[in-house]
C-alpha cells in the first residue's frame, strides 16, 4: 500500500511531501490545517500510508453511522458529538497516559468551514499529557504537505499559539474562502 500511496500522491496527483514524523517518539499530537474539504482526509490517508504512522483522529459523530461508520472506526476514528459538552480533553489525556504508543491527529479548526478562532483542546491535551505537537500544513496552491518539527507547549497559551499558527499562515486550503 505504501508504494501505491506514493504513486497516487506524488505521480498521479502531483503533490510533494516534506519533513517527517518523529521516529523516536511514540506519542504526539498532529495538527493539520487548513482543513477546508473532505479531500483533506483522503490526502491524510495517503500520507498516513506513506509515512507508516497510524494515528487516532477526531471526526464528527455523524460520520460513524451507517454505511461508512465501520470504515472510519477501523481507521482509528474517534466520534465527537459537538452537541454535547463532554470533557474530551481529560479522556484523551488519559488515553496518552494509558497507551505508550498513542498518536492523535486533528484539525484545530474543528470544521471545514471558515472559523475566526481555532478549537484549543489540542493544546491542552498536549500540555497536560506532556506530549509534543507536530504541525502539518496542506497547501493546495503549491500541492505541498509540510511536516514540521515537534514542539512542546510551555504553558504560556497565547505565546505558544502565536508560534504554532505562524507555521500555517501561508498555506491555502482546497477552498481558499474557508482558509
Amino acid at each position: 500500500m505504501r508504494y501505491v500511496s506514493k504513486l497516487i500522491l506524488f505521480t498521479f496527483l502531483g503533490w510533494k511531501l516534506s519533513g517527517e514524523f518523529p521516529k523516536k517518539r511514540n506519542q504526539y499530537i498532529i495538527i493539520f490545517a487548513p482543513h477546508t474539504s473532505g479531500v483533506d482526509f483522503l490526502l491524510a490517508l495517503l500520507v498516513r500510508s506513506i509515512t507508516q504512522i497510524s494515528p487516532y483522529y477526531f471526526g464528527k459523530a455523524s460520520l460513524f453511522k451507517k454505511p461508512f461508520g465501520y470504515v472510519f472506526k477501523s481507521l482509528k476514528g474517534i466520534p465527537i458529538d459537538r452537541s454535547s459538552n463532554q470533557n474530551y480533553v481529560q479522556t484523551i489525556v488519559q488515553n496518552f497516559k494509558d497507551n505508550p504508543r498513542y498518536i492523535l491527529a486533528l484539525a484545530p479548526e474543528g470544521t471545514r468551514k471558515k472559523v475566526t478562532k481555532w478549537k484549543t483542546g489540542f493544546y491542552y491535551i498536549a500540555h497536560q499529557a506532556q506530549v509534543p505537537i507536530v504541525k502539518v500544513s496542506m497547501d493546495y496552491s503549491k500541492k505541498e504537505i509540510c511536516i514540521d518539527n515537534p514542539v512542546m507547549t510551555s504553558g504560556d497559551f497565547e505565546s505558544d499559539m502565536i508560534k504554532i499558527q505562524v507555521f500555517f499562515k501561508d498555506a491555502i486550503g482546497k477552498h481558499p474562502q474557508f482558509s
